[in-house]
C-alpha cells in the first residue's frame, strides 16, 4: 500500500468529520483487536516442533559470528521486543543504522524494516544474522556451526520431517519466522473496549483515543497493528528537525529509488509503544510525550495543546497487551567440530 502525500492529506481533511459518532463504533471502524492465535503463513505450515526450534535459535547466540549476539539481543522479549537503544550494538561494537523495531506483532506488518525491504519475517531473519554490522555471519557458517552441535540435528528433523538435510539457512529463517508469529500481546485494553468493555478505558484514555481519531492519527495508525500496514513521508506537513529525521537516512528510496519515497517509511505499530522507546527510525526521542507533538506537527501540521498530548499519550498506554511469557530455553552444547568465535577487539576508550 502505497500513500501519497495529497491522499492523506485528504484523510486528514475529512477525519474530524466524525464528529460526536459514537467512539466505540468509530474505533471499531479503524482498529482491530489483536487475536489470540497467529496467522497461518503462506509456505510455511506451523507445527509445535517448528516453534520449539525457532524458539531456541532465537535465543541461540552462536547463530551470530561473535557468538555473543542472539536476536533477542535486539528484540529484548522483556522489553517489549525492543532494547531501548537508539540504535542497537552490534558485531564488533559497530551502532546499527536504524532504531530496532519491535518483534512483537510484527507479524501483522505489511512488510519489515523500516523501509519494507523485506516481505515477510523469514526474509527478515536473514538479514541480520549476516549484516556485518548486526550479527556478521554467512549462511555457510551457520549451516556449519548447527550442523556441528549434535543436539540440533534431531530438533530440525522433528520440524522439518522428510527432509533430507534438514539444516538449512532457509530452515534456520522459517523456523524463526513461525516462533516469531507467535510474538502476540493480546488483550490489551484497547482491545477489550473495543470487544465492547467501554469501562475498559479511563476518561482520559478515551479522550485520547477522540483526539487521535479526529485529529488523523488513525489515517496512518490503523488495523490489527494500530499501523504497519502502509508507508508515509516522515513529514507529510512539516520536515522534523535533522537530529530527528538524518538527512542521509532517505527511507524507502534506498529501496526503490523512486524520488517519490525520499524520506518514506513504513508506519511503525503502536502496540505497545509506551515500552518500546526510543522512537522513530532514528531512536532520537526517548519521551512518548515529545514523540506525540512532533507527530502532530510534522505529520498532521497542529500545535497538539498539553491536554490533548496528555490525552493520545494516554490512550497509547492503552495499546500496550499482555506480554507473551517465553520460557529460556536449555541450548543443547556444541562439539569440537563448532567454529569458534570471531571476536573483534573492543574500541579504546580515550585516556581520562
Amino acid at each position: 500500500m502505497r500513500t501519497t502525500p495529497a491522499l492523506l492529506a485528504a484523510l486528514l481533511l475529512t477525519a474530524p468529520a466524525a464528529g460526536q459518532a459514537d467512539l466505540l463504533a468509530r474505533a471499531r471502524a479503524a482498529l482491530k483487536p489483536i487475536p489470540a492465535r497467529p496467522p497461518a503463513l503462506a509456505g510455511n505450515p506451523a507445527s509445535a516442533a517448528r516453534v520449539e526450534l525457532g524458539r531456541m535459535l532465537f535465543f541461540d547466540r552462536r547463530l551470530s559470528a561473535s557468538q555473543l549476539i542472539s536476536c533477542n539481543g535486539c528484540h529484548d522479549l522483556g522489553l517489549g521486543g525492543a532494547d531501548l537503544q537508539e540504535t542497537s550494538v552490534g558485531h564488533g561494537w559497530q551502532r546499527g543504522p536504524r532504531n530496532a523495531p519491535t518483534v512483537l506483532n510484527a507479524v501483522f506488518n505489511v512488510a519489515q524494516f523500516w523501509d519494507g525491504r523485506a516481505a515477510d519475517l523469514a526474509a527478515q531473519a536473514k538479514g541480520p544474522l549476516q549484516a556485518s554490522v548486526e550479527m556478521s555471519n554467512s549462511p555457510e557458517r551457520i549451516v556449519e556451526t548447527l550442523r556441528s552441535i549434535p543436539g540440533y540435528a534431531p530438533l530440525f528433523r522433528a520440524a522439518f520431517p522428510g527432509v533430507a538435510d534438514p539444516i538449512t539457512f532457509d530452515a534456520v529463517a522459517r523456523a524463526l519466522e513461525l516462533f516469531e508469529a507467535t510474538l502476540l500481546t493480546p488483550g490489551a485494553p484497547v482491545d477489550r473496549f473495543l470487544a465492547g468493555d467501554r469501562a475498559a478505558l479511563g476518561p482520559t484514555e478515551r479522550a485520547g483515543l477522540s483526539v487521535f481519531l479526529d485529529k488523523g492519527c488513525v489515517s496512518c495508525h490503523d488495523g490489527v497493528n494500530v499501523g504497519g500496514g502502509g508507508y508515509f513521508p516522515f513529514g507529510v506537513v512539516e520536515a522534523p528537525p535533522d537530529a530527528i529525521r538524518p538527512p542521509g537516512d532517505t527511507g524507502r528510496f534506498q529501496v526503490t529509488h523512486s524520488t517519490d519515497d525520499r524520506y518514506v517509511f513504513r508506519a511503525p505499530s503502536l502496540r505497545n509503544v509506551a515500552l518500546t522507546g526510543p522512537y522513530f527510525h532514528s531512536g532520537r526521542v526517548r519521551s512518548l510525550e515529545e514523540a506525540v507533538r512532533i507527530m502532530g506537527s510534522s505529520q498532521l501540521g497542529v500545535a497538539l495543546g498539553p491536554e490533548e498530548v496528555t490525552q493520545v499519550t494516554a490512550f497509547l498506554g492503552a495499546l500496550t497487551g499482555r506480554q507473551p511469557r517465553i520460557e529460556y530455553p536449555i541450548l543443547p552444547a556444541g562439539s569440537g567440530a563448532t567454529p569458534p568465535p570471531q571476536l573483534e577487539v573492543p574500541p579504546a576508550r580515550p585516556a581520562p
